[in-house]
């Protein structure tokens, strides 16, 4: 059975699936879910996931298959022609009528049963299957358990509340915040911020005293997203004085998520002070995404100073977002010198946000063309290009003479164009290239069209959330 329970759960963990403060399972919790695999901290080991899933029934495999997601067109992949599971996959898609969402009565006494069951893979599922189901069974069937005097039933039916997100369960759930256990009261507090009530938002913020870190963190989440700046000062004392760097964390992220202004003078001096780089990161998210000048000084520090990659990048991300130009000649030595090729490459990246156009590029980015990360090569092509300054027209054209990558050499081109360098001789040798794109962009640029199609427009990662 724990092959199945960790099976499930890598496949859950693959997928990025959601924020959820207690599930089933136990104290499992996912935070970051795709975000950090972006900043490369697997949240799963593969070898665990490949010995999990030897000998697992393959029904719960091909379900945990399921989970595993990408984006875009066909993210699960069950139009797939042939797979391994093609026959099994077929049938739970089958049994579980996906299409429509709707479960025959009889799988959902089942699965109401299921949460009462001594194996955490069987709530595990249970809840979740359940939470598919919107009808007024389901719900009943819920809140009824929501008042079980096993408190772990209690939490799974919280949990399953905040998926079917019934109206007639605010007043259950809100009662609930009261509830004995730290895992009823933290799943009660998620699945109130999912609905997103008002009426709600008092008692929500009386958990941010609560004993619990994790009641308090999911509190805080809840009243993030209902973004009411009736809880700014709340929250403010929350990143100030707060013990658990989690608990922080989450509320500087509520912060920038209600673009608190009142809370620039705290954000920055956490981004500035706190020992936790988690609560450095999410406050320079913060402060980038309320974008209030008074912010730029802490986020240049940090930007220069800061001993986490993380927190440097987050930071000169904000000062792209926040367009200040006052921040230009310390981007540019960002982008010429970091010792992290994200930093560099999202410094240069902010340069172009500036809306700078005319204006000198700094030395640090003309330096970026030359880096040994295409990525970052790629954002200074593209930054150049924003800025439209004539001088770079020599650092352009050595680029785009040495430049092997095919995207880079796009941008450069863009950027002849937009400095005013259009040269036909360099423009005719591009015509030469193995791809196609760079030809059509030489094409266009002979042709003195300089509107490529698409636009090399590269961005930051995805920035931190709770």
């Amino acid at each position: 059975m724990q092959r199945i329970i960790g099976l499930a759960v890598a496949a859950m963990l693959v997928s990025g699936s959601g924020e959820v403060p207690v599930a089933g399972a136990g104290e499992w919790r996912e935070e970051g879910g795709l975000d950090v695999v972006a900043q490369g901290s697997p949240p799963f080991n593969v070898t665990a996931l490949l010995t999990s899933a030897r000998g697992a029934p393959p029904m719960i495999c091909a379900m945990a298959a399921q989970s595993v997601r990408r984006w875009g067109w066909g993210r699960d992949g069950s139009d797939a022609p042939s797979t391994p599971l093609r026959s099994i996959v077929s049938a739970v898609n089958d049994r579980l009528n996906l299409t429509s969402g709707n479960l025959p009565p009889e799988d959902i006494e089942r699965l109401m049963a299921g949460l009462a069951s001594d194996d955490p893979c069987v709530r595990e599922l249970s809840v979740r299957l359940l939470g598919t189901q919107k009808g007024e069974p389901t719900s009943r069937g819920l809140i009824m358990r929501l008042a079980h005097n096993d408190a772990s039933l209690r939490e799974v039916a919280a949990l399953g509340l905040g998926f079917v997100e019934p109206a007639e369960a605010l007043t259950p759930l809100m009662t609930a915040l009261r509830d004995q256990s730290a895992g009823v009261r933290a799943n009660a507090a998620w699945a109130l911020g999912r609905f997103e009530d008002g009426r709600a938002l008092r008692s929500l913020v009386n958990l941010f005293a609560d004993d619990a870190a994790l009641v308090r963190e999911a509190a805080i989440v809840a009243v993030g997203h209902m973004e009411s700046t009736a809880s700014v000062a709340a929250l403010i004392r929350v990143v100030r004085q707060d013990d658990a760097p989690a608990v922080r964390r989450v509320a500087a992220w509520a912060l920038g998520n209600i673009e608190a202004r009142e809370a620039v003078q705290e954000l920055a001096r956490a981004l500035g002070q706190d020992s936790d780089a988690r609560v450095r990161e999410m406050s320079a998210w913060a402060l980038g995404n309320i974008e209030d000048k008074a912010g730029t000084a802490a986020l240049t520090s940090a930007a220069r100073r800061d001993a986490d990659d993380r927190v440097r990048e987050t930071a000169v991300w904000a000062l792209g977002e926040m367009e200040d130009r006052t921040a230009l000649e310390v981007l540019g030595q960002i982008a010429g010198s970091d010792r992290s090729s994200r930093v560099r490459g999202t410094a240069a990246w902010a340069i172009g946000q500036l809306d700078g156009r005319g204006t000198r590029a700094p030395a640090g980015l003309l330096q970026a063309l030359k880096d040994e990360s295409e990525d970052t090569r790629l954002k200074a092509a593209w930054a150049l290009g924003e800025l439209e300054d004539i001088n770079a027209l020599p650092a352009i054209r050595e680029a785009l003479r040495v430049e092997k990558g095919d995207r880079v050499q796009r941008a450069l081109i863009r950027a002849l164009m937009e400095s005013g360098g259009r040269n036909e001789a360099e423009l005719t040798n591009l015509l030469n290239s193995s791809d196609a794109r760079v030809r059509e962009a030489a094409v266009r640029g002979l042709a003195g069209r300089n509107s490529f199609n698409p636009w090399p427009w590269p961005q930051p990662r995805p920035r931190p959330y709770p």
